[in-house]
């Protein structure tokens, strides 16, 4: 069996949630205790820093990632989806998992896999943690899946939790009020750790302030330490300021102004549980994000004239954050767009600009709305454009179309963003 291969095992024999949806979630930590106790618990054998929210949380995971391993810390991060290649959820230093370790990971577990029946969340994050152990690395930054409390990866006991922010998103499972789901992913939240938390609202501020109370942690709210404001920005760095000290993020996108402060906020707690974090360590790594974790999607420029601009955001809450984004530019503005149908469509749509272009396309999961329902949808919000069969297509109308000084932004899902930079 090669890397494909295993690959392919995982895919065809694991529930899948990034392709299947809902079907492939299975809630509770009973599978992930059997399946890390019989790989003889590798999560116990490195520090581990844990991180949720509605959005946000890949980028500052990315962001304290760097900012570690910058410091000298040999950094474990696991994250999901990938957008090409499997290995982006496995990394060490930014280095994707060794291949290899995949193909002998399934090869020697698959009698495990029968026993257990674990989801390929599951399984992927058993491989990670394993990995990481036997890597010996000194810290792993967590990603949770979907929420926080039945999540699997709630079995880490980290040195620092961080809840990024809460939205509308995964209703079916979370929750329909904004208190409930800040309570799935307050979940997160273990006795004595301290955790971060990086946007507030009134609704679920006392959901947080109730949970550390119970269990004894401290909280720190982000946004109240760090007022930060963007004072400079170019096509691939955001500078910004608290009016005392400035950062360069190799992130851009205004959005990402509250995800910083959860990472400036993270680091002081981080330095204060005994942590060696200098403030060129913090200023570099913030700075080469994306060189030093392989991170993409996140407002990335791909290309210039037309310019041509990939986002993963895919819900009510992140779609918002783009469109602001988009305010910014005096362009004309052609979006290439693909959703999935566990979305809030309609909510999505009414956020886009009328005045833009648009090329309705799907990915090729199964998870993925027709284009041409896409389309009829968007029709009846007033958005006009055609549906395309592929991304690739999409793309190459969207190109077309565009002139030198345009804009063209692909975004809508994960999905369609990693297809399209496979395409280019």
């Amino acid at each position: 069996m090669n890397y494909l291969q295993s690959l392919e095992y995982l895919y065809n024999r694991l529930p899948v949630f990034h392709l299947t949806g809902g079907a492939a979630y299975k809630p509770g930590l009973d599978n992930t205790i059997r399946l890390l106790e019989a790989l003889d618990n590798p999560h116990r054998k490195f520090k581990t820093i844990h991180v949720a929210g509605t959005n946000g949380k890949g980028s500052v995971s990315h962001m304290l990632s760097a900012v570690l391993q910058q410091s000298g810390y040999k950094t474990g991060l696991y994250t999901s989806p990938h957008l090409v290649d499997f290995g982006e959820r496995i990394r060490i230093n930014g280095n994707m998992i060794d291949q290899e370790y995949v193909v002998q990971f399934v090869e020697n577990h698959k009698d495990l896999v029968e026993q257990v029946q674990p989801s390929f969340f599951e399984l992927t994050m058993a491989m990670a943690f394993s990995y990481f152990a036997q890597q010996q690395i000194d810290i792993a930054v967590i990603e949770t899946g979907l929420g926080g409390r039945l999540d699997s990866t709630n079995i880490v006991s980290p040195d620092l939790s961080i809840i990024t922010n809460i939205g509308f998103d995964h209703t079916e499972f979370l929750g329909n009020t904004l208190s409930q789901i800040a309570f799935e992913k307050a979940g997160i939240i273990k006795p004595g750790v301290p955790v971060v938390i990086g946007e507030v609202l009134a609704e679920t501020r006392p959901v947080f302030v109730q949970k550390a109370t119970e269990t004894a942690s401290k909280l720190v709210f982000a946004e109240e330490k760090y007022r930060l404001h963007a004072v400079g920005t170019t096509a691939n760095e955001l500078v910004v300021s608290d009016g005392v000290d400035h950062w360069i993020s190799g992130l851009t996108g205004n959005y990402q102004l509250k995800n910083i402060a959860a990472l400036l906020a993270s680091v002081d707690e981080l330095r204060l549980s005994g942590y060696y974090i200098s403030a060129t360590s913090l200023k570099i790594g913030l700075h080469n994000v994306c060189k030093l974790t392989g991170l993409r999607g996140r407002w990335e420029v791909l290309a210039e004239n037309p310019l041509l601009i990939a986002d993963t955001g895919h819900n009510v809450q992140g779609i918002n954050a783009v469109v602001q984004q988009l305010s910014n530019y005096n362009k004309s503005i052609h979006i290439v767009i693909g959703m999935v149908n566990d979305k809030d469509v309609s909510g999505v749509l009414h956020l886009l600009p009328k005045a833009a272009s648009y090329y309705f396309t799907n990915a090729q999961v199964k998870r993925a709305l027709p284009s041409a329902e896409l389309k009829k949808a968007a029709t009846k919000v007033g958005l006009n454009g055609n549906d395309y069969p592929s991304i690739r297509h999409a793309l190459q109308a969207a190109l077309q179309a565009a002139g030198p000084d345009d804009l063209i932004l692909i975004t809508g899902s994960n999905f369609v963003v990693g297809e399209a930079l496979t395409v280019l």
